[in-house]
């Protein structure tokens, strides 16, 4: 639960004390104003994104608050690094129950603080205010790219290659050890699932590195399969997936190897990872890429004319799937 061992400030004592801090661009004017200022580059456009994280539903209340406050901040940052975007900064509004504590607060300023260096970004202003519910971390990020350049999720054609960055379904099985499950694993492949699910890695070198190369992407936060149907609906085509060909990390394949095991892996969520489709001629330049900027890729299917999504076991068969990938409402 939210940590309330001290007493918490106003809301400008606080903003001034944890949040000022972190408005390092000269257009967020130290959070002294009602607004921002940002004058795109030249020759470039802006990329936007706002998600929010809700304690009981994204993250735990027993989760660390600098990690609840990286995994808020970096789920938008995958987005826009699915879109080959750079990201420039964000807005934060949180609701905060009386709960929260100024200890929960100052760790969670340091997470942001630290991520904030690491991805050279800036707090450009946002909100706080109190809520009977529970704690919520809404975030806008701001990206730019260059004019005319962002991969958008419509652009698939059939015969292009299907690929995913990283492995698939280790932050469902870090989840599942926080619950109590798993047991019997090994605490090193205990920890290594955990710190997936707490702590995404957005794939931000790598979507830079596809402009010109992918036809469309997008990151994989309600799960793989139901993601590429996103991809597969909005481009009018069929994406076909081979499930053996689904990259899964050792921790998780020591939690279970089994075919349902694999589709579990390829429905679960809050994988972040890039999943894209590039045309075949193009295959040399996604591992170009892939190798340029130290990030695992696999190819994992085809896209085909038709419509929809489908998993196919080793012998080319449809396998079924009751639930793509988690569902929001």
């Amino acid at each position: 639960m939210t940590n309330s061992s001290s007493e918490r400030l106003g809301e400008f004592e606080l903003i001034a004390k944890l949040f000022a801090p972190l408005a390092t661009s000269a257009g967020a004017f130290g959070l002294t104003d009602d607004i921002a200022l940002l004058t795109p580059r030249a020759g470039h456009d802006i990329v936007l994104k706002a998600d929010a994280i809700v304690e009981g539903v994204h993250f735990r209340s027993s989760d660390p608050a600098d990690r609840v406050a990286k995994k808020a901040l970096r789920v938008n940052l995958s987005d826009l690094a699915a879109k080959g975007a750079e990201p420039i900064g964000y807005l934060l509004t949180l609701n905060l129950p009386n709960s929260t504590g100024m200890t929960w607060l100052e760790d969670f300023a340091r997470g942001l603080g630290e991520d904030q260096k690491a991805y050279v970004i800036s707090l450009f202003g946002g909100d706080t205010t109190s809520t009977p519910g529970p704690l919520t971390i809404a975030i806008g990020a701001i990206g730019a790219i260059p004019s005319g350049t962002m991969i958008r999720r419509s652009g698939a054609k059939p015969g292009d290659l299907v690929f995913v960055s990283g492995t698939i379904g280790d932050a469902a099985g870090g989840l599942a050890v926080l619950k109590g499950n798993h047991g019997g694993l090994p605490l090193r492949e205990k920890e290594a699932l955990v710190r997936r699910y707490q702590l995404p890695e957005p794939r931000l070198a790598l979507g830079q590195a596809l402009r010109g190369i992918a036809s469309a992407s997008l990151d994989v936060s309600d799960g793989l399969v139901a993601d590429l149907g996103h991809i597969a609906d909005v481009s009018h085509v069929r994406v076909a997936i081979e499930a053996l060909r689904i990259p899964r990390s050792d921790a998780l394949k020591a939690v279970g190897d089994s075919p349902k095991d694999i589709v579990s892996a390829a429905t679960a969520g809050d994988d972040y990872e890039i999943a894209f489709t590039a045309p075949a001629a193009k295959r040399d330049r996604v591992l170009e890429a892939a190798a340029r900027t130290s990030t695992p890729v696999t190819e994992i299917g085809r896209v085909t004319a038709g419509t929809g999504i489908t998993l196919l076991g080793a012998a080319g068969e449809e396998i079924p799937v009751a639930r793509a990938g988690y569902q929001h409402f």
